[in-house]
Order: C-alpha cells, then sequence, then structure tokens
C-alpha cells in the first residue's frame, strides 16, 4: 500500500513538473470535420453562381466597369465562400451604396469632377474598398474552421476583434459612401471639416449635417443586417445571443465615424481647387485651378483605404471592449 501511494506521488509531481502549454489566444481549436468541409464546398459554389450573376448585373448597369466587374466577382466568392454573413455584409453594401449613388444624377453631374452614369467603379476603386475585408474573411475562415461565430471575448478576444474589424471595415464603406452621395445634395453649404469655413460642394472634406446622418444610417445599415444573419448563421447562448444587438450602435458610430476620418484627410492630405474653366471643384492642380485645401499627397482611393483601415482597428477594439 505505502509503496503504491509512493508510486502515485511520483507520477503525480511529474505531471506537475511538465510545463504547461500556454492558453491559445484564438479560442478553442477549430478543426475541419468533413461536415465543415462539405459546407465550405456549397458556400464556394454558391459564391461563385451568385456572385457571376451580380457582377454580370453590376456591369450591366454600368454600376461597374470591366474590370471592376472581374473584381467584384472575385472579392464577393471568397466572402460567401468563406461565411454566409461576410457575404451579406458585402453586398449590403454594394446594392445600397449602388442605390444611393444613382440619387440625384443630374445634379451630381454638374458637381463631380469624375462623375460617371450610373457610378460606375473600376478594379482599384472595388479592392480599395473591399481588399482589406477579403484578407480579414479569409484569415477568419481559416481560424475558425469556416464556422460562424458570435461577438464573445470570453471565447476568444481574438476572433472577436477580427470579426468587428470586418463589421467596421463595410461600416466606414457604406457610411462614407452613403454621406457623400446624399450630403452632396443637400441645400446647405458645406463646411470643411477643419476650420468649419463654407466651402463649395465637392471640395474634399466639406461635411453637412444631412451627409453626417446619412453616414450614420449606412452603418446602420450595416450592423442590422450582420446581427439578422447571424441568428441564422451562429449559434450563441440566449443571453450572448441578446448581447449581440449591441453590433447595431456600434456599426452606426462606426459609419459616422468612418466618415469624418475620411472627411479630416480629404480636408488634409487630398487636394482640392477650384477650376474657373469647368466650373467644377477638381483634385489636381493647373493653371485654371485655384485651390480650396489639401496638399497632394493623397487620392481618393488612398483617402478610402486609410479610413476603412483606422476604422476597422477602432472597431475591433470596441468590440473587444463591449463584447
Amino acid at each position: 500500500m505505502i509503496d503504491l501511494v509512493s508510486k502515485n506521488s511520483r507520477v503525480d509531481l511529474q505531471r506537475k513538473s511538465q510545463p504547461q502549454s500556454p492558453p491559445n489566444p484564438l479560442g478553442s481549436h477549430r478543426s475541419l470535420s468533413p461536415m465543415a468541409v462539405a459546407s465550405i464546398a456549397v458556400r464556394s459554389a454558391v459564391g461563385a453562381a451568385l456572385s457571376a450573376v451580380i457582377a454580370a448585373r453590376a456591369v450591366r448597369r454600368r454600376s461597374l466597369d470591366v474590370s471592376g466587374g472581374v473584381a467584384g466577382f472575385a472579392v464577393m466568392a471568397i466572402h460567401l465562400a468563406c461565411g454566409y454573413r461576410y457575404g451579406a455584409l458585402l453586398l449590403a453594401f454594394f446594392f445600397t451604396s449602388s442605390k444611393v449613388t444613382k440619387i440625384g444624377e443630374d445634379r451630381k453631374r454638374r458637381v463631380e469632377e469624375d462623375f460617371k452614369e450610373g457610378g460606375q467603379r473600376n478594379w482599384m476603386q472595388v479592392l480599395a474598398n473591399s481588399a482589406i475585408a477579403t484578407v480579414l474573411v479569409i484569415f477568419l475562415a481559416i481560424t475558425t474552421g469556416g464556422q460562424d461565430q458570435c461577438l464573445d471575448s470570453n471565447d476568444s478576444k481574438f476572433i472577436t476583434g477580427i470579426i468587428g474589424s470586418i463589421i467596421g471595415h463595410y461600416c466606414c464603406c457604406n457610411g462614407d459612401t452613403w454621406s457623400s452621395e446624399i450630403g452632396v445634395l443637400s441645400d446647405e453649404q458645406p463646411r470643411l471639416i477643419t476650420t468649419l469655413k463654407p466651402v463649395r460642394k465637392g471640395t474634399n472634406g466639406g461635411v453637412t449635417l444631412q451627409g453626417l446622418l446619412a453616414a450614420t444610417a449606412g452603418g446602420l445599415t450595416i450592423g442590422l443586417t450582420f446581427v439578422a444573419v447571424g441568428l441564422m448563421t451562429a449559434e450563441c447562448s440566449f443571453k450572448m445571443g441578446l448581447r449581440q444587438l449591441l453590433a447595431i450602435p456600434i456599426s452606426a458610430a462606426a459609419g459616422l465615424l468612418g466618415s469624418l476620418i475620411d472627411s479630416l484627410l480629404g480636408a488634409t492630405l487630398q487636394f482640392s481647387g477650384y477650376c474657373s474653366v469647368r466650373k467644377k471643384v477638381v483634385s489636381k492642380r493647373g493653371p485654371t485651378v485655384t485651390k480650396i485645401s489639401g496638399m497632394t499627397i493623397l487620392d481618393n482611393d488612398a483617402v478610402n483605404a486609410v479610413s476603412v483601415l483606422l476604422t476597422a482597428v477602432i472597431t475591433a477594439y470596441a468590440c473587444i471592449f463591449f463584447f
């Protein structure tokens, strides 16, 4: 009996002396089960088919040019393959921003420097509004084994932060587009965000109350989409499911924040001037152009990319804090 006790004691001491593996910052390990592989395969097939239809339709309706259609197809297919909820966020941004772009086209034609019928976007504009999110959804799918997750820092702060980044990304994109496309139609004269002095419509960094409210609504739309689709694709406890509703006000705030960051960058690092020949605000210097604001450091696509990145990071931390 004494010998048996001593042996058990030695075994316990050996176990205690073995180094303990550190906790996994990614949360519980998500292995790819045969069912998960089959689910990803189905989403990939559905994503490819749906993306082809939507991209072709967008090119026909001049929401995208041919290069934008190709890029849009690839981005949409990847999002849907990685998770229906993230594909839904991209589609909510694409469809709603395309709709608001077409509102008041006659008035926008007289104001906007690079006006295109239907708001036609090329591949660079598509990637400026989706490249960061595409990388994030791929990484998230690999980390979670393709399973949709709830925002829950107790389970994994890392995964919650990544999901928050994706939400922030599309809140910024949608909020900024809604702000620009609806704000330019306001009867109110824009004011430069850095000085609050009145400026011409179309000036980078010019804001109106109508535009800021539109930015908030654009972010809110993304938040509603995230929560609504998540009810069907993610498994949460009842308590955590209720907490997911916090994503809606966070998204609204992210839409407004993204628009403000975009305006601040546009007012300081993007050139705006008035062309006396074209009678429009332009973004390039010239002999007939009088400077309004900004330096020639970033173009519009770069401003969008930087504002998206900053909003994504801030929203990630917000989600970690609130969830």
